[in-house]
């Protein structure tokens, strides 16, 4: 199927979670006609049709995906937790029916420029500041030709809310997942981004090859005019970078890299104690590294990526540095939660792999009870054990890899472990360690699945428990 009117189509929304239900909503409102489809044979037809509007048309097939069915589509879309390569999803792809994801969907859907981030950490922070520095051009009006601008994809705001709401004029800052860039076809950042590459997600893509060519996917519709901003530091990127250069003459976008650690010739960087920007001319000075309310080098990268983003799109960078010398941190990412008894207590539900974990580590000043363990990704966990580095005082482990993140630290020679059976075990440990001076940090290295439904809750418990207290 070529990006065309879907009105009249008959198509498969694979998933009736929040993304599936936003999906055939939107199908709904561009007149197509969608059929949602659940193997979870536990829910019944209207179980799902509950979550959909009043007056709803949509067709719901629970359990097997009939051949009756796929006769009749002209689509499928994907909701992000559907593996590409599941029995039911190769049968399509089998039956030559386009597969699209949510991400496509709302794009074909939209209109206006798109901003988009991905990388394994820092994605959330970065999407947040960039849409911040956009919503604030708009106000100013400096840009006849944007006046509307929208977060949304995996930060919280589904892309299939916002789309319709869009119009030539718009800007649509999308922060996505390497589920979501599995079933891209004709979604065309202006531009994009790729904060970093770190092992994440191997139960789902099972090779970190594969990973990899997800990430890089993001530009696979962009060209000449178009930019993606680039982690120099990052090993994968930096050579996925210059290949990049190297083919710029093919209609490859323009590479804006970044570095918290050296001076670049060409990019934005760190100076001393100054951000700028260099290139062609005298470099220009974005701004000083204490004007910045985010601590820690990761933080640092956030905002260059930010900065690159906006300014390779055309943004002033007094309004760039308006935003940025204002912004705070994101909720549950390195978020200051409470001081209780002399405890500093510290939510990094959003730490949800062990590289995003080892910043915070390396975030923290004084001596450290942290909270760690939730489901497995196929992530190993010695990297970050090290990381400890005489921060960490005690490891309070529960979820499914509690036993797996204790063998590796025991191997690394760290024995300073509580093991616990659920969340609240494992906070009130917590509690008794901390001393006066100390911090208690969450920050998992794990994803929340079969303790919470996403990080979201995880962390708005860890900030309910703690704001519970007694001081």
């Amino acid at each position: 199927m070529d990006k065309t009117d879907l009105a009249g189509k008959k198509v498969l929304v694979f998933g009736s979670g929040i993304s599936g239900i936003g999906s055939a909503g939107l199908l709904e409102k561009v007149n197509a006609l969608p059929v949602i489809y659940d193997g979870n044979r536990k829910l019944t037809p209207a179980d799902v049709m509950a979550k959909l509007p009043a007056g709803s048309k949509a067709q719901v097939v629970i359990g097997s995906l009939p051949d009756e069915v796929l006769d009749t589509v002209d689509l499928a879309v994907l909701s992000p937790g559907v593996p590409v390569d599941i029995p039911d999803v190769v049968h399509i792809k089998e039956r030559n029916i386009p597969v699209w994801g949510e991400i496509e969907l709302a794009y074909h859907c939209s209109r206006g420029d798109v901003l988009a981030v991905t990388g394994t950490n820092g994605k959330t922070t970065t999407t947040t500041l960039v849409g911040e520095i956009m919503k604030y051009h708009v106000e100013k009006g400096s840009d006849p030709f944007n006046d509307r601008s929208f977060v949304v994809g995996n930060i919280g705001t589904p892309y299939t809310e916002a789309a319709l709401m869009t119009d030539e004029r718009s800007v649509t800052v999308a922060e996505i997942s390497s589920f979501q860039l599995e079933t891209i076809c004709h979604f065309h950042p202006r531009v994009s981004a790729i904060t970093n590459i770190t092992p994440d997600h191997l139960d789902r893509h099972h090779t970190m090859e594969e990973y990899i060519r997800v990430k890089e996917s993001i530009i696979a519709r962009q060209g000449s005019g178009d930019y993606i901003v680039l982690n120099y530091e990052d090993p994968i990127l930096r050579v996925f970078g210059e290949r990049l250069i190297a083919e710029r003459g093919f209609g490859r976008p323009e590479v804006f890299f970044f570095s918290s650690a050296r001076i670049l010739n060409d990019g934005i960087c760190i100076n001393g104690d100054v951000i700028e920007i260099r290139g062609k001319g005298e470099p220009v000075r974005v701004l000083q590294l204490k004007e910045l309310k985010l601590p820690g080098t990761h933080n640092y990268e956030n905002v260059m990526t930010a900065v690159a983003m906006t300014y390779a799109y055309g943004v002033p960078l007094d309004e760039i540095r308006h935003v940025v010398r204002r912004f705070t941190a994101v909720e549950h990412r390195i978020e200051y939660v409470a001081q209780k008894k002399g405890v500093l207590y510290y939510n990094d539900s959003k730490g949800t792999n062990p590289d995003a974990a080892i910043k915070a580590v390396q975030a923290m000043d004084r001596p450290t009870v942290l909270l760690a363990g939730g489901y497995d990704k196929g992530s190993t966990y010695r990297e970050w054990i090290t990381s400890f580095d005489g921060r960490v005082k005690k490891l309070v482990l529960t979820g499914q890899t509690k036993e797996k993140i204790a063998a590796e630290a025991k191997a690394c020679g760290f024995t300073q472990i509580v093991m616990t059976e659920t969340f609240r075990e494992a906070f009130d440990a917590c509690v008794e360690a901390a001393k006066p001076g100390d911090a208690v940090l969450l920050s998992p290295a794990c994803a929340s699945w079969g303790m919470f439904p996403n990080y979201e809750v995880r962390g708005k418990k860890f900030k309910e428990l703690v704001n519970a207290l007694e001081d």
